[in-house]
């Protein structure tokens, strides 16, 4: 729980030292580093079947003016794959001091696995990778049985959530740590139905890709909510009421009628049909 109430400050902290050992290993001071490349990301965080986060990532080395702009002839796959090991390996956070719980030393766990991408033809494409991130993005909390995707305000709620016996016990001890004071300020109690994680499940960096604000521009546009020539839109929404009109009410009798009479009359043929014919009553 402790872990997951740090995961983005610990994914902080592996960035900022990216991007120290990336300036370090090719002679630069850290300083002047955004003057020569940009570190861009995006990350989707994946809740497991053990109620654990685990973090996907695509990392990238852009030149200094973002994804438009070719790296520098130093920024290479290698060198930025070594670069992530390293620090993945390196950073942590620790905890605040509890009696109960002592400090704790938060690191990444050992299953780091760094991949190039579209290299000499070698490894996944865009695509791919496209496909990739959206199926953890589409997962929710409750969807992985690690979770409820709504607030839990009670001990009861947590009692009646419907969760694994697994995640249930992760949720008192999530409720528990929440009511110690030293912890306070991580607000476990309040993010217990996400098990402690406080993080959004897609996170990028500004210069990654497109923006949220042009995409929010172009969603706008599509559901036409700017002004086209020639387009009239309803913005505003009334409840009017519901079934059927005067109109429809009569003609929906006048079909109900018609089924009644047609089952009648096609009774009425079946036990003449059977009487002719001598069947044996049932």
């Amino acid at each position: 729980m402790l872990w997951h109430a740090h995961a983005s400050k610990l994914w902080d902290r592996f960035v900022i030292d990216v991007r120290r050992r990336l300036a370090s290993s090719v002679g630069l001071v850290q300083s002047r580093f955004a003057q020569h490349a940009r570190l861009s990301f995006a990350r989707v965080a994946e809740y497991q079947k053990r109620a654990a986060v685990h973090v996907h990532a695509v990392v990238r080395l852009d030149g200094p003016n973002g994804p438009d702009d070719e790296p520098p002839a130093w920024g290479t796959a290698e060198l930025l794959i070594d670069a992530v090991r390293a620090s993945a390996r390196r950073v942590l956070v620790r905890t605040p001091y509890s009696l109960a719980v002592g400090e704790l030393a938060l690191r990444w766990g050992a299953q780091v696995d760094a991949q190039s991408l579209r290299v000499d033809g070698d490894g996944p494409d865009d695509d791919a990778v496209a496909a990739y991130v959206a199926k953890y993005v589409t997962k929710g909390a409750s969807e992985t049985g690690a979770g409820t995707d709504h607030p839990l305000t009670t001990w009861a709620d947590i009692e009646s959530a419907p969760v694994s016996e697994h995640v249930r016990t992760l949720m008192r001890t999530c409720w528990r740590l929440g009511g110690l004071p030293e912890y306070g300020p991580l607000n476990l109690r309040t993010w217990t139905h996400t098990l402690a994680y406080r993080g959004h499940v897609l996170t990028k960096s500004r210069a990654y890709s497109t923006t949220y604000t042009a995409l929010r521009a172009e969603r706008a546009q599509h559901m036409g909510h700017t002004d086209t020539p020639d387009t009239v839109t309803e913005r505003h929404w009334r409840y009017v009421g519901s079934g059927h009109t005067p109109g429809a009410a009569l003609l929906a009798a006048g079909v109900a009628e018609d089924l009644a009479a047609n089952r009648e009359i096609a009774r009425e043929v079946w036990g003449a049909e059977r009487g002719r014919l001598g069947a044996v009553p049932e």
